[in-house]
């Protein structure tokens, strides 16, 4: 994808995503020990004023951003409706609306979109006919497989517990990188 429509894609998503901040409250999005590494970095040359550590917790049986007294993740600045750590933040906020699950019985990684009335981007991406869905799928499933890779599998296990209502599969694919890995995520 060229950087110009890289940029319109990415302009396209902060204009709907600022009028929203389902994705930023309560969602608890897992975070694994590289990306973890790489978002204190990134915080070391890029303070936030306000924001001190510990910036993660490990509540929930897997490490994902703290949150505020009002359930908000730490990095979301409430004035702009952005993320404060938008060029690292956590695979699964780079995949959104795009979520994904293990098929019990094929040990697939399965991806879903989350609809229109929980996510007004997923309905967005979905009206438009410039192939944005597809360039957004390609992207989210590289983010999502590399989020499998490298966590810990009882966190993986945790992850997937949690429920996804409101969505419908997209694809799946089988990870051969992952195979056990994913055998061993859902029973």
């Amino acid at each position: 994808m060229s950087r110009k429509n890289e940029a319109k894609r990415q302009d396209n998503f902060f204009n709907v995503c600022g009028q929203c901040n389902s994705c930023c409250k309560g969602v608890r999005p897992p975070v694994t020990p590289k990306r973890r590494k790489t978002i204190e970095d990134y915080l070391k040359s890029h303070p936030i004023q306000g924001v001190e550590p510990p910036y993660f917790t490990s509540e929930n049986e897997y490490t994902h951003p703290r949150e505020d007294a009002k359930g908000y993740c730490i990095f979301y600045d409430k004035e702009t409706r952005l993320c404060r750590i938008h060029p690292v933040k956590p695979e699964t906020c780079v995949a959104g609306p795009i979520t994904f699950d293990v098929n019990p019985k094929t040990k697939r990684l399965e991806y879903y979109l989350k609809t229109d009335r929980i996510c007004p981007l997923a309905g967005r991406i979905c009206t438009l006919k410039d192939g944005t869905l597809q360039k957004h799928l390609t992207s989210a499933k590289r983010e999502i497989r590399r989020l499998v890779l490298e966590l810990e599998p009882e966190s993986l296990k945790a992850v997937l517990k949690i429920e996804e209502p409101d969505t419908f599969k997209v694809e799946e694919e089988e990870m051969k990188k992952a195979k056990k890995k994913l055998a061993a995520a859902k029973p």
